[in-house]
């Protein structure tokens, strides 16, 4: 199969490229490319900021209103889906709760290598341009949530041609 790739466009005009891969995720990969078509993303947050771990986004506008959507088989091994990709810098994977089929639209950028979260999360693909960006969201100023105290704001996911 091939890749699929997607450009990050943040409001402030920072972009980050990047690749999905539905050969590891194909439930993951389809369920994010809807939302990309469906224009889902654009306006929506990084609402979770911890340096050295991720960045969390796509659940939440800037006045922190909820913008929801179907919950998606999660494809992680504990879950008994295989998938090997491991949650290293640049990584995408899909937040969830506790309950491994609850992942939706929110998904994280690993900003530093988190080797705990392998098997656990649906790891579906890669920032391969844009690191810098991730490095300089995960360095903004938080409160005790890790919430960033100026809105970090998706304009836009799309996809690009190859």
């Amino acid at each position: 199969m091939e890749k699929i790739l997607i450009a990050i466009e943040m409001e402030n005009g920072d972009v980050m490229k990047g690749e999905l891969y539905p050969e590891i995720a194909p439930i993951t990969v389809e369920n994010f490319v809807k939302l990309i078509d469906q224009d889902f993303f654009a306006g929506l947050i990084f609402h979770r900021v911890i340096p050295g771990f991720m960045i969390q986004g796509g659940g939440y506008d800037r006045n922190l209103n909820e913008k929801r959507t179907v919950a998606i088989k999660g494809e992680f091994n504990s879950n008994g889906i295989h998938n090997d990709l491991k949650h290293t810098e640049g990584v995408l994977s899909m937040a969830r709760t506790m309950v491994k089929d609850s992942a939706s639209s929110q998904f994280f950028i690993m900003h530093k290598d988190a080797p705990h979260l392998d098997g656990e999360y649906a790891a579906f693909g890669k920032i391969t341009e844009g690191l810098d960006v991730v490095d300089r969201i995960a360095n903004v100023a938080t409160n005790f949530q890790d919430m960033p105290l100026e809105p970090v704001v998706i304009k836009t996911i799309r996809r690009i041609e190859q």
